[in-house]
């Protein structure tokens, strides 16, 4: 009997130290932040925020918590826009539900202000307050950063690609040797008094401005001035252009009070292709940047679609049509052909920004039907003949000497080209490559539909800046649906 009482003690013992054992060690692991006890450290919160202090669905806009001991605080869908918690203790055992606070590197990083050679890529720092802010060498690449304030912080090194920064206040900003490539500004965003000697417009520290010197007080900002009015749509596959189109036209009905035009179009390489695009000052731009989101997404579907049952083709093969499509020659003449509303403002560009070595192409858009410039492209109408005839040479002759086939009609149509002396010589050399294109997209027609198509498109782009009863246009008109035939297109 008293052999049984003591085992059943020492049961006792054994089974109560091992729950203490296994309570401190799960203590230990939520302390931690591990995933795995994360649920448990929500539930304690929960449980011991009962009671405590409410700020679910407050506006606290520029509240101030800094040093304040916030355990047990409630901030469920509360506005925290530039809220500062500096120095905040006990701030991870709050109820933060869906906040930006929710990720504890951000928390952390509100909480520090010292997030120097970290990364913060995709973040969500929307309304961040972070006055004062230690960020040398942080990546903020993609984050966004919209309405958040980072005066006075210190930014040098930082990369800023493709940040959102609609609204974000930079005054008096620390930004020597920032990267700042495609992030996106407007005339909401403060760049007051930026302490600033060069930056950098493309990653890996190219593309250095100004490209000799400093930038002098104030320059800075007055380099950044000119987008200040723009919508930057960032597109990182390249550009479907067929889509683009049809969302821009659809954006153009949704916002009709305001007139929108296409400034410029950057392709930076690696697919990457911005688009600017002009408003005027007040206009909602953030709306403008979300419809033709969505809008270019639904259109891109339909596209897709279409390409897929013709080409039968996987997704890789799709974002390599789209990467081909954002070539600068082809862009223009398509545009060429649309009517949508297009402008351009000459820009001076500031003295210490002259002789410039940008590598990134870029089209300034004039009035739709005019020439266009494309930096960068040398003319060589002999050395583009000579290739586009190696290129035909390679196809089968007619099989039938009395009927023309596809080897003889190009031939044709490269003669017409290159005798026409209503075409310049640059619309002769793009004239030229498109040919180039429908005699590599007849060596295999059913695989090769969408660059025929494309080809075909451009061609009779080109063909719109001549007069109707221009030769060319005439032989054309005959030629081309011959040729449309022949490679199986509608």
């Amino acid at each position: 009997m008293i052999a049984s009482t003591a085992l059943k003690r020492t049961e006792s013992t054994l089974a109560a130290a091992i729950i203490s054992i296994l309570g401190t060690y799960i203590g230990w692991q939520v302390s931690k932040s591990n995933e795995k006890f994360i649920w448990i450290k929500k539930l304690a919160v929960a449980i011991a925020a009962i009671g405590g202090t409410s700020f679910r669905g407050a506006d606290l806009t520029d509240a101030d918590f800094t040093g304040a001991t916030l355990k047990n605080t409630d901030f469920r869908n509360a506005n925290l826009t530039r809220t500062r918690f500096y120095n905040a203790k006990k701030l991870d055992f709050a109820r933060l539900g869906e906040t930006i606070l929710a990720n504890r590197h951000v928390l952390k990083l509100l909480v520090s202000c010292n997030g120097e050679g970290k990364s913060y890529a995709g973040a969500n720092l929307r309304g961040a307050n972070l006055i004062d802010a230690n960020l040398k060498d942080a990546n903020l690449k993609d984050a966004d950063i919209i309405e958040a304030t980072f005066q006075n912080s210190h930014l040098e090194g930082a990369n800023l690609t493709f940040a959102q920064a609609v609204g974000t206040n930079f005054t008096n900003a620390y930004m020597t040797g920032a990267c700042v490539e495609a992030w996106n500004i407007e005339s909401t965003t403060k760049l007051d008094n930026v302490d600033c000697r060069f930056v950098y417009l493309l990653e890996n520290e190219r593309e250095c401005r100004p490209s000799s010197g400093e930038f002098q007080p104030g320059e800075f900002t007055k380099l950044f001035a000119e987008v200040l009015n723009t919508v930057d749509l960032i597109f990182r596959d390249g550009i479907d252009w067929k889509g683009f189109i049809t969302a821009f036209k659809t954006v153009q009905v949704l916002n009709e009070d305001t007139e929108l035009a296409i400034q410029s179009i950057e392709n930076k390489g690696d697919g990457v292709v911005v688009v600017k695009v002009a408003v005027h000052e007040g206009a909602d731009k953030e709306k403008i940047h979300s419809d033709f989101t969505q809008n270019y997404q639904l259109a891109l579907q339909a596209v897709e679609e279409k390409y897929k049952a013709l080409l039968q083709a996987k997704d890789e093969q799709i974002i390599i049509y789209r990467q081909q499509s954002a070539d600068m020659k082809e862009i223009t003449h398509l545009l060429a052909q649309k009517t949508i509303n297009v402008q351009v403002e000459n820009k001076v560009e500031n003295k210490n920004m002259t002789n410039s070595n940008d590598s990134s192409r870029k089209v300034e858009i004039g009035s739709v039907g005019r020439d266009f410039n494309a930096s960068g492209q040398a003319l060589n109408l002999g050395e583009i003949s000579g290739t586009v005839t190696n290129t035909i040479n390679e196809l089968p002759p007619a099989p039938e000497p009395e009927k023309p086939g596809i080897k003889e009609l190009l031939t044709q149509l490269q003669a017409a080209i290159e005798s026409d002396n209503d075409l310049t010589p640059k619309d002769k050399e793009k004239a030229l490559k498109q040919v180039k294109n429908l005699a590599q997209a007849a060596q295999n027609p059913q695989e090769n539909q969408d660059l025929a198509d494309t080809a075909i498109t451009m061609l009779k782009g080109i063909l719109t800046s001549l007069p109707s009863a221009a030769s060319l246009v005439e032989q054309c008109s005959q030629l081309l649906p011959l040729i449309s035939g022949l490679l199986g297109l509608a």
